[in-house]
Formats: C-alpha cells, structure tokens, sequence
C-alpha cells in the first residue's frame, strides 16, 4: 500500500510563492508518474501539473509559467513550487502516484489559500 505524505500548504497574498512537498512510501518511486490536483469549492478536482518517470512534464493552462512541478527520486518525493500566486488558485492540493495497470493512489490534500 502507498502512502502520500503532504505538506507545505498554508495561507498567502496575491503574487506570493509556496512550495508544496509530497514523500511517497510503500512502493517504488523512480518509475511513477507523480501529479498534482487540485479541488476548490465547488468545483470538480482538477489536474495541475503532472511529472514522467523521465522528467516531462505537463501543466494546466492556468499555471504554465508560474507553477513548476518536480521530483527527487533519491528522496522519493515530488513537489509544486507555486509562484505569483493568484485568489483563484485557492483550493486543496492533493499529491497523486500512478503507474499503468499497477496503482492509482492520493495523499489527503493539502489546503493553499491565496487572498486579494
């Protein structure tokens, strides 16, 4: 079983930066896609950015250029560097591991608040 351990969330201004951080366990790490999405409310769950066991990448529209997603295999961990932070990127983040035919698992969601 994998777990997802989130962190780094919390409550910004507008234009402000956060770093979100993810530590998998429970499998390993170095062939699996990682992802990041997100739910606000009311709304449905979103994908945000996504990261290849070869390092490509992928971003949603609204964050290209400001959010930049990464990993370090050696750590088993992935991250969300969140930069120029808007109110509209207010919801609850959550850290995603997929590998074909094998798992398909989440973290509990961490919740980034970014005011006017």
């Amino acid at each position: 079983q994998v777990q997802l351990v989130e962190s780094g969330g919390g409550m910004v201004q507008a234009g402000g930066s956060l770093r979100l951080s993810c530590v998998s366990s429970g499998t390993t790490f170095s062939g699996n896609t990682m992802a990041w999405y997100r739910q606000a409310p009311g709304k449905n769950r979103e994908l945000v950015a996504r990261i290849g066991s070869g390092n490509n990448t992928y971003y949603t529209n609204s964050v290209k250029g400001r959010f930049t997603i990464s990993r370090d295999n050696a750590k088993n961990s992935v991250y969300l560097q969140m930069n120029s932070l808007r109110p509209e990127d207010t919801a609850v983040y959550y850290c995603n591991a997929w590998r074909w035919n094998e798992f398909d698992y989440w973290g509990q969601g961490s919740l980034v608040t970014v005011s006017s």
